[in-house]
This record gives structure tokens, sequence and C-alpha cells, in this order.
């Protein structure tokens, strides 16, 4: 039996630009025939990362607990060959070698590309870089002090039993952030995990136009009898009440944690809990657009395809003056749910915190918190 768990997300944010295109500018998107303001997946993802990083260090979480994304890769394993008591210079130029075996190429210090490795997958990295110590053989150039490269093709001429030991520690890690979204190396296709999350891109329910802020800067330094800016320019914003959206895949989940229950369990908390709470940082220095959603709604749904009600918003949602734009937003995502599960049907429950002025019994159980609703819904999944 196939359970997903889906949340949808109605939060309204003061004039901001919590994620930036390529010209500064925010992101944007044409929907339903008219101009929405949009905030990226990968935007709304890293955000969640970075909050399980925060239970990291407040140590409510393991260290081991989550994935590190990064080319650094050398570094990371020859830190803890050298706390392990191996000479720095000697690590370095092994770990070159041991990567090479599994196609992994080190040029300037830095893998080809962005590596989403567990804590646990680089510590035992290391350790059979360590175990395999003296049959590491160095190539004469690497002896002879030059600097260490990794090339691709060394990886046919790689110790075997190396290869199969690096090869074999490549099983996600039991990190939480890998077995949720996912991941890809290049050059080992049989090591990628599919990702238990799918993560939408927020839209505004409404449409949106850009807006300019002119700012100046005078400096402090400056004689008094010297007038204007020492500094001038522009930043752009605007304000939006966006509709966010992901589905979890809870047997997926499982399956990446090595059937680890109580941690996909733990996991999948900290993942709805951080879609709730975690911002995007873009711009949040100049704008402090710091506002928690107005409704989250979490559906555990079972032998059903996911069901984003984008689509409520299709025609864009327009507030007259003394109206809400997220009560409105909320009246027509709870009539874009019953529709929909009228039409199609679908077993499950939904829970929902709402602080709009929105009817919305019909979507789901009432709760009067976050974390009634966190609990309630981990609580259908066990039923």
């Amino acid at each position: 039996m196939k359970t997903l768990i889906e949340i949808h997300v109605l939060q309204n944010f003061a004039p901001s630009n919590l994620n930036r295109d390529d010209t500064g500018a925010p992101k944007d998107a044409l929907f339903g025939g008219s101009h929405r303001a949009r905030i990226s997946s990968q935007c709304l993802k890293r955000a969640v990362r970075m909050y399980f990083r925060e239970l990291v260090a407040d140590q409510r979480w393991s260290p081991e607990d989550v994935a590190l994304r990064t080319k650094r890769i050398l570094a990371e394993l020859v830190g803890r060959l050298v706390n392990a008591g191996r000479d720095p210079r000697e690590a370095e130029q092994k770990t070159v070698e041991a990567l090479s075996a599994i196609k992994l190429s080190i040029a300037d210090e830095k893998s080809q590309y962005l590596l989403f490795l567990g804590q646990q997958e680089i510590d035992r990295l290391a350790k059979v870089i360590d175990s395999r110590w003296e049959m590491i053989q160095l190539p004469k150039k690497a002896v002879e002090g030059e600097k260490p490269k990794s090339k691709k093709k060394t990886a046919q001429n790689a110790d075997p039993e190396l290869k199969k030991a690096m090869d074999a520690v490549l099983d996600g890690g039991k990190a939480v952030d890998v077995a949720l979204f996912g991941r890809m190396l290049a050059d080992m296709p049989e090591k990628n995990q599919n990702a238990a999350c799918q993560v939408a891109h927020a839209l505004s329910t409404h449409a949106v136009q850009g807006e300019f802020d002119f700012y100046t800067a005078v400096d402090d330094c400056k004689p008094e009898d010297t007038a204007g800016a020492d500094m001038i320019g522009t930043v752009e914003f605007n304000s939006a009440c966006y509709y966010r959206y992901a589905v979890v895949d809870w047997q997926q989940l499982v399956n990446n944690l090595g059937s680890d229950e109580a941690l996909a369990r733990k996991g999948l908390r900290a993942f709805l809990e951080g879609f709730v709470v975690a911002e995007p940082t873009g711009k949040q220095n100049t704008f402090a657009a710091h506002n928690p959603p107005g409704l989250v709604a979490v559906s555990v749904r079972r032998n059903t395809a996911p069901r984003s009600l984008t689509n409520a918003f299709e025609s864009a949602i327009q507030a007259r003056t003394g109206e809400h734009l997220t009560s409105k937003s909320a009246t027509a995502l709870t009539q874009k749910a019953t529709d929909l599960q009228a039409a199609y049907g679908g077993e499950g429950e939904t829970f929902v915190l709402n602080l709009t002025q929105a009817d919305t019994d019909a979507l789901g159980e009432s709760v009067t918190s976050l974390d009634t609703l966190l609990e309630r819904a981990l609580a259908a999944l066990r039923g």
C-alpha cells in the first residue's frame, strides 16, 4: 500500500526579495495567464537542509543524520586521516588515488562536481583509505612531490579490492537529506538515490508586479559642508501570498534509510516542520520578511496519486478593500481540494492549522498548533 504525505502551505510575505534570478530580481513565472511571484524548489529545499543543520547545532540531531554537498571532499577526508595520525601530505596523495578508483577526479583540490554524501559515508571512506594505507600505491610524480592529480582513466588501473571497498561505502549513509532529496553521481549512476520527496516551486496565488527601492548611503566621515549621497542604487522586490506544496513517498523514504523506520519518522517530522518554519534567506537583512504561514495542511493519503492544489489559483486571486489575500486563497484551496476529492476519491486524513478568516472545515480536521499538526500526521501514518 503506497502512502503519501503531502503538505500545503499558504504564506504571505511582506515586501522582500527572497530568491533572486541572474539579474538580481525576484524570480517569477507566468501561470494562468498572469505574472506570478515564484520561489524555486531548490531554494526551498536548501532552507530545509539548513534547518536540519540547525538541529545538529542544537544537538537535537547527530551529525551522522545529515549529508554534505561539497566539491571539497578531499579536505574532508584528509582531515579525518590526519586526526587518525596520518601525515597530511601523504594523506592528500593517497586520498586522491583512492577517489580515482571510484572515478571521482580531483583537480585543484576539488572534485569535478558537487558531491552529496552522508557524513557516515565520508567517515567510512576515510576508514577504508586508512585501513588500506600501505596498499595504495602512489604514482611516481606524486612521490617526487608534485601536486596530486586524479584522472578518471586511472580508475581502470586501480586496485580492484580498494575499488570494491570504496564502492561498498556509497549507500547513502542513512543521511536524512540524501534520502529525502536524492542525489546523482554522474560517474556512478548505480549509486544514485531516488528522492523520496518532491518539492514544487512556490507560486503567488495572485498576480504580482515587481517594484523598485531606490536607496542612498552617506559617508559618515564626509565633511559637514558637503551635500549628497556617496552611494545610490536600486533593489527590486515584491510582496506575495505563496502557495507551497511538497509530497513525501513514505515507503521510498524508509527504503532510502535502510529500512530504519524510526529514523524515517524523525526525518519526516523534521522535514514537515522545516518546510513550515524555515525561510529563504535572500535579502532578509534588507527586508526582514519573517512572516509565518497563515495556513498549513498535512495529508496522509493511501493508494492514490500526488495531488497538488496549485490549480486552485489558475485564476489569480483578487482581494478588494477590506478583504485578505490569504483568506481568499484559503477558501479557493479548500474548494479545489473538495472538488478533487469528489472527482477522484482516495482515502486518507488531513489536518489543518488555519490562522486565516476562511472556513476550511471541508479541507480537514482543525488543529491549534504546529506541534499538534505534526503529532496527528505521524499518528495517522501509523494507522
